[in-house]
């Protein structure tokens, strides 16, 4: 797919990953529609690069299909969304106090693995809708897992978990989703500077990426946004969770 011309949603695009992807297609062409949280900078990202504002909450399962639908139409169609949407609460299968809180394990799969399947399954819907381009695409669904889901540390049991969960759809989704043309890839990245790894140390950041290969730093949200947009334009890409990860791999903890 061209990036020039691209209609996008972007979930969780007012920062991070999410905001300098909609920064790269925004400036190669595309229009993007910000989605996030109410109290998020979404309406200034929207604004700054000339896309449209949506608030929603992606645990709101049922409001999440009207936020959709409204971007939708604001945008005049949809060729692409991205999710990066997650988070978790940490802990043990048993600690101290006794068994991880399977109500915090439950939030934490619903945030990010039925939250994503939830914006997957809609945007899909919109999508197959298209006429195909001369590679019979019609769109392509990028989201978003963790190295941790292939070695999470100690206390990442929840978090895991979800984020297997979505390198684990993402081949089915991609078979289920191939007859229309739309494409499912998911980048699994490792330690970046977003949230709260934002601002650390140098020397703190040194001791996170020790593990890694080459670079040992925290990768940069333009570095994400750079394989997201690489995944928009090559209709190889399918199918398949991507490290990105300067090579790391997690040690226990």
């Amino acid at each position: 797919m061209e990036i020039e011309g691209l209609k996008a949603i972007i979930i969780g695009g007012a920062s991070g990953f999410a905001r300098a992807t909609a920064t790269r297609i925004a400036n190669k062409g595309g229009t993007v529609a910000i989605l996030d949280r109410e109290t998020s900078a979404g309406a200034d990202v929207a604004a700054e690069l000339n896309g449209t504002w949506h608030p929603c909450d992606v645990l709101d399962f049922e409001g999440i299909e009207l936020v959709i639908a409204e971007a939708v139409e604001a945008l005049g169609g949809l060729d692409a969304a991205l999710n990066t949407a997650g988070g978790g609460k940490g802990g043990r299968t048993i600690g101290r106090e006794g068994p991880f809180s399977l109500d915090d394990f439950r939030a934490t799969i619903d945030l990010n693995l039925i939250g994503t399947f939830n914006t997957n399954r809609l945007c899909a819907w919109h999508m197959s809708t298209n006429e195909p381009n001369d590679d019979d695409e019609r769109g392509v669904l990028i989201n978003t897992a963790s190295i941790a889901a292939f070695e999470g540390q100690i206390g990442q049991v929840a978090y895991t978990a979800a984020k297997a969960g979505i390198a684990g759809m993402t081949l089915t989704m991609a078979r289920d989703l191939g007859s229309v043309g739309i494409r499912v890839t998911t980048i699994a990245p490792s330690l970046f500077a977003t949230g709260l790894t934002a601002g650390v140390t140098d020397e703190w950041a040194e001791t996170l990426t020790k593990d890694a290969a080459f670079p040992k730093r925290l990768g940069q949200p333009d570095e994400f946004a750079r394989l997201a947009v690489a995944i928009i334009e090559n209709p190889m890409l399918n199918g398949d969770t991507i490290r990105l990860d300067g090579g790391q791999r997690f040690a226990p903890k």
